[in-house]
């Protein structure tokens, strides 16, 4: 059932009929919507490894760890560039606050991110217990993050390059 705020609403009108599609794309698939599977993967991967090594008490899982955090953070910053020059340049998406509710979440998800990588390759922090809570609260983060996401494209049609006109 529709509210009849959303089809009289001006402010919600305006923003609904501004153009959200990608500004950034490779043969008409949008950059950032292809990036963000790698850093949201190796998080998980990520935290599956810190419980390999939780159990095992394997080097190897420190290594592992050691690389797939670097995954996230790296990855993470370049989906997040290209999210960014997004967020900034096609109106129809900087005009919905879902938008910037998804960019926070997703920041914050980066630093999360390189926090674990630097706890890693600094030898600052031992995964166990610090790097596995730290894995865990960047799994937590790319859920919030993909959720938020989530909610852009299939809510919204924020990214696609078929605008909400067609």
């Amino acid at each position: 059932m529709k509210d009849d705020t959303e089809t009289t609403n001006p402010v919600v009108a305006d923003v609904r009929d501004k153009d959200a599609s990608s500004a950034i794309a490779v043969a008409g698939h949008p950059l950032h919507a292809i990036s963000v599977h790698f850093p949201i993967a190796l998080a998980f991967i990520t935290l599956a490894v810190d419980a390999l090594f939780w159990w095992s008490a394997d080097p190897f899982w420190l290594r592992a760890g050691l690389w797939s955090s670097g995954g996230v953070f790296f990855f993470g910053l370049a989906a997040g560039a290209v999210g960014t020059i997004e967020l900034l340049s096609v109106p129809g998406i900087r005009g919905r606050v879902a938008s910037w509710a998804h960019a926070i979440a997703a920041v914050t998800l980066i630093a999360c991110a390189g926090l674990n990588w630097g706890l890693r390759v600094t030898g600052a922090g031992e995964v166990l217990p610090h790097g596995i809570l730290v894995s865990l609260l960047t799994c937590i983060m790319t859920g919030m993050a993909g959720w938020h996401g989530g909610k852009l494209i299939f809510d919204h049609g924020v990214g696609l390059m078929v605008s909400a006109k067609d």
